[in-house]
């Protein structure tokens, strides 16, 4: 009896078909929600995402074009991002109608049902309810399909607006005959300087029966050129009930030229369904790399789709004879190896590009030899590439990842040390707080935003450059990197067990782990205190052994899932303070296998891809991030996931599927399921003794070592008086030394002088400190201490966020000025109110002049005042107005500026000085916030 129940249940597995992989696609799993996805039709890697857009307005969850809550279409464009948080991409937009033409987006848009909305892999069908039109798409790499059938006789017509979603710096339409035209598309968005060129063929002959273009001489619908920054024409032609329009559009990023290649060479011919097979067997092959057995289609759904979503990313970006546009806008041709664009590195290098290691080398290879082009023609490394333009989106230099773990993993057909002198050149620049963290071994709240993320995401890209100048037999730069990648021991307080932000030489504070704030990265405390992926086991010591670590983790899961602070609509998917919907958090359930807990990964991963991935709209918990959320559901289901890219070795929890069946490139399978012992997973790639026989480096690990740097406690920056010091060593030192620098004796010889105590200090002074532990000295650590420059109080009638509070109500007139960086801290920060507050003089006297600091940075809807009124009193209750000055700063300027402004009192006498700013109010309709309301920033309030 029990061998039949087996033979059932072996029986009744599903095992997806051979080459019919495509089927088990949902293209609709993350269009809803926020996972920023979109349902249209593309191929393995393509250039062209030929898709539906019902969002035109750059919101947030519109950012991939379409959304399923929504229900007008407003045109099919060509390009489109899988899953980002930044808006981009919707090039070369067609959209078909009926009757007189009109090029007014609220005319030419239709409604449309879900009901008669269909999408597989390769292939995108909608009916557009105005005029019953349906539309049907597929696509080749390079080139997009569409077929148009028209329920009804008429005039049809088909729309190309090139000023669809993202700023079109110049558009041009060039008619070469009834049924072809060509097509450039410069645009600004999140890439600032994008090139879409395009040939579009009609399947019959077409006239232009409408313009909308502001060239210098009114355009006429019988020109052939037609050339602007506003443009947008109408083709039309006569059409019987049912018959079917084809368009094919073939995109390049080089020119008509290339353009007209690719269309010859992928779609030659107008058969619909013969280029949708094609898709689909494009798909089956890439698909087909992973073999998952279950009786779950829903399970087979997520799955595939997950793998679908890690192959939609990076893009070809060359023409099919090997022409690119590279960084320096040039055009170049790629010798032995494709182009790619799209590189949403601070997500992917984490389980993406890893996953790519596993099933397609040589795509991993073509992507590193991309990122070496970029770094000459560019002079960097990519950090968040995009059609040839950096972004410079996201922190860190993850391109050395992703060049590492290939190394680790013996990945051939790129140039070792090419790859290794641009990521040694990443490190070295003086940017993004590098310089900070390279000559004092971390980055503070005063040296740049986002500190504390950046300090242990650089941290562990130097141990990536470590491991390859290890490889390449550069020792001593290994040595260098390596000390640098233990940084990250600067800036964690074993006291708190928590990475936490430092300020002018000590502890921010006050501090609370779930505090979301500039100086992390889309995340908190939590979610960043378990990222020293190249030390576990050094971070394991630092929480005080495995079994305080096991707590710590235990204390995160089970923590309330709320965050304080900003808003952050990336942090989702929460478990305690574990937030799957962003990838810092990806690695944290995986490390309970290093306190010998399996059972623990195995109990949360299961439960993260039970409940946090579905086959519907909403089935992804946050941003698909150009595949990475996927990628660690198809990671994690097989059994691995690699904890620390940079290393061979996969960290393994036992398989969600029976069996997994993974086909290698050179045609070996590698086999997971539930029965396999987990540790076996953990050399997926290669035999242990293969792991186990691997170069190692001869370098005794006590010279990679660093002293962390003391910490200087003191009540705040500045003070009246006098104020006491402190200083600590939070990993223990031997000795700690400082030195006091002042106006005074900055003439007189002095030397550091051992820390014996709490120390005092009366005049404004920078104080310099460093630790010593077994004749190994730390960094050099600098605190700045300024003796107020008056004893005025201040009263504030309006509340700050408590994210940018300054110091608190004493923090503007306290002599220390903020900079253009305002997420650094030292700006107060008040939102949909005006600002109001009251300076106490502590006397009566003359006033002269009073003038107030403000910032404008409008992309982040900090806005001048409206006006700054200023008013002054003697008894604190009736003010007299002094006079008022007007702002001349035009909101949409988006330049970050500072304004001082003041006013002329004429020697008037008085206590007490009130300021009142006036807000700006709620953003206007052409912002990109519109409808949310601004802030006012204000640091320093000067009373002469």
């Amino acid at each position: 009896m029990k061998k039949l129940l087996l033979a059932i249940v072996l029986l009744t597995a599903i095992t997806a078909p051979a080459q019919e992989y495509h089927k088990y696609v949902n293209p609709f799993i993350g269009t809803g929600g926020h996972g920023h996805t979109f349902p249209g039709a593309t191929v393995p890697h393509g250039m062209v995402q030929l898709s539906p857009d019902t969002r035109i307005d750059g919101s947030w969850d519109g950012c991939s074009g379409y959304h399923y809550s929504d229900n007008v279409i407003y045109g099919f464009s060509h390009t489109h991002l899988n899953g980002t948080g930044v808006s981009d991409y919707g090039d070369i937009m067609l959209m078909p109608t009926m009757g007189e033409p009109s090029l007014d987006k609220k005319e030419y848009s239709s409604t449309f049902s879900h009901d008669n909305e269909t999408a597989s892999a390769g292939y995108y069908s909608v009916i557009l309810d105005d005029d019953t039109i349906k539309t049907e798409f597929t696509a080749t790499p390079r080139a997009g399909l569409h077929q148009y059938t028209f329920s009804k006789k008429g005039q049809a017509n088909i729309v190309l607006d090139l000023n669809h979603r993202d700023h079109l710096l110049m558009g041009e339409v060039r008619i070469i005959d009834a049924k072809t035209i060509e097509v450039l598309r410069q645009s600004e968005a999140w890439a600032r300087n994008q090139y879409v060129y395009a040939r579009i063929e009609f399947s019959k002959p077409m006239k232009v029966t409408a313009v909308n273009n502001n060239a210098f001489a009114p355009a006429r619908t019988t020109d052939t050129f037609f050339a602007g920054s506003l443009l947008a024409l109408s083709f039309s032609t006569e059409v019987k009930k049912g018959e079917k329009l084809l368009v094919k559009v073939a995109l390049s990023p080089t020119g008509y030229e290339g353009a007209a290649k690719n269309m010859k060479a992928e779609l030659p011919k107008w058969n619909f369904k013969k280029t949708r097979k094609a898709a689909e067997k494009l798909w089956n092959e890439e698909l087909s790399k992973i073999e998952v057995t279950s009786s779950d289609k829903d399970k087979l759904a997520i799955f595939y789709t997950a793998l679908y979503h890690t192959m939609m990313q990076p893009n070809i970006a060359m023409d099919v004879d090997g022409m690119y546009r590279g960084r320096d806008t040039e055009i170049h041709k790629a010798e032995g190896f494709d182009y790619y664009t799209v590189f949403s590195l601070w997500d992917t290098f984490r389980g993406a590009h890893p996953l790519y290691t596993l099933i397609d080398k040589k795509r991993t290879a073509d992507y590193i030899n991309t990122f070496i082009n970029q770094y000459e023609q560019g002079g960097r490394l990519p950090v968040w590439e995009l059609a040839s333009n950096e972004t410079d989106c996201m922190i860190g230099y993850h391109s050395v990842s992703v060049i590492a773990d290939a190394m680790a993993k013996g990945i051939r057909g790129f140039d070792y040390q090419k790859a290794y002198e641009a990521a040694r050149h990443s490190a070295m620049q003086e940017h993004f707080g590098l310089n900070a963290y390279k000559y004092q071994g971390f980055i503070s709240i005063d040296d740049e935003h986002e500190c504390v993320s950046k300090t242990l995401e650089y941290a562990y890209d130097d141990w990536c450059i470590a491991q390859m100048a290890q490889m390449l037999g550069e020792n001593d730069d290994y040595l260098f990197f390596m000390k640098r990648s233990q940084y990250w021991k600067n800036i964690f307080d074993p006291e708190v067990k928590h990475m936490r932000p430092k300020k002018n030489g000590g502890w921010d504070t006050p501090f609370d782990p779930r505090e979301v704030n500039n100086n992390f990265t889309e995340g908190n405390s939590w979610q960043y205190s378990f990222f020293v992926p190249q030390d576990i086991e050094g971070m394991i010591e630092a929480y005080g052994g495995a079994d305080a670590f096991e707590a710590k983790l235990d204390e995160m899961f089970n923590a309330p899932s709320r965050t304080t602070g900003r808003e952050q609509a990336d942090v989702t998917g929460l478990i305690g303070q574990y937030a799957h919907g962003n990838e810092p958090s990806h690695h944290m359930a995986y490390l309970y296998y290093y306190v010998d807990k399996p059972d623990k990964t195995k109990e949360k991963v299961h439960y993260i891809l039970d409940n946090f991935y579905k086959n519907s709209p909403d089935g992804l918990i946050g941003n698909e991030d150009c595949g990475q959320m996927s990628a660690w559901y198809v990671l994690s289901s097989m059994g691995i996931y690699p904890v620390t890219p940079g290393k061979k070795i996969w960290t393994p929890v036992q398989p969600y599927f029976e069996e997994t069946t993974i086909h290698l490139e050179d045609g070996t399978t590698k086999t997971t399921g539930k029965i396999m012992p987990v540790d076996n997973l953990r050399f997926l790639n290669y035999t242990e003794e293969e792991y186990r026989s691997r170069p190692t480096s001869v370098i005794d690990s006590s010279a990679t070592d660093i002293v962390p740097v003391p910490v200087v406690l003191a009540g705040g920056k500045a003070f009246k008086g006098s104020m006491q010091i402190e200083m600590k060593a939070p990993f223990g030192a031997d000795k700690m030394y400082y030195i006091i620098n002042t106006e005074s004796n900055e003439h007189q010889s002095r030397s550091f002088e051992e820390y014996t105590g709490p120390f005092e200090v009366t005049e404004s002074c920078q104080i310099r400190a460093y630790a010593e532990k077994g004749r190994t000295i730390s960094h050099v650590v600098t605190a700045n201490f300024v003796k107020k420059p008056n004893d005025y109080t201040v009263r504030l009638l309006s509340e700050y966020n408590r994210q940018y509070h300054a110091g608190g109500a004493n923090g503007l007139t306290d002599g220390i000025y903020g900079d253009g960086n305002w997420r650094k801290g030292d700006w107060q920060g008040y939102q949909g109110q005006d600002f109001e507050a009251v300076i106490d003089l502590q006397k009566q006297m003359p006033v002269s002049s009073i003038a107030a600091n403000f910032l404008q940075d409008s992309r982040s809807w900090i806005l001048m005042p409206v006006k700054v009124e200023y008013y002054a009193s003697d008894n604190n209750k009736d003010f007299k107005l002094i006079g008022s000055v007007d702002n001349t700063i035009p909101a949409d300027d988006y330049n970050t500026q500072i304004e001082s402004l003041s006013i002329a009192a004429d020697g008037i006498k008085a206590r007490y000085i009130k300021v009142k700013a006036y807000n700006y109010g709620t953003l206007p309709d052409w912002h990109q916030g519109h409808g949310g309301e601004a802030f006012i920033f204000i640091d320093e309030i000067t009373v002469e």
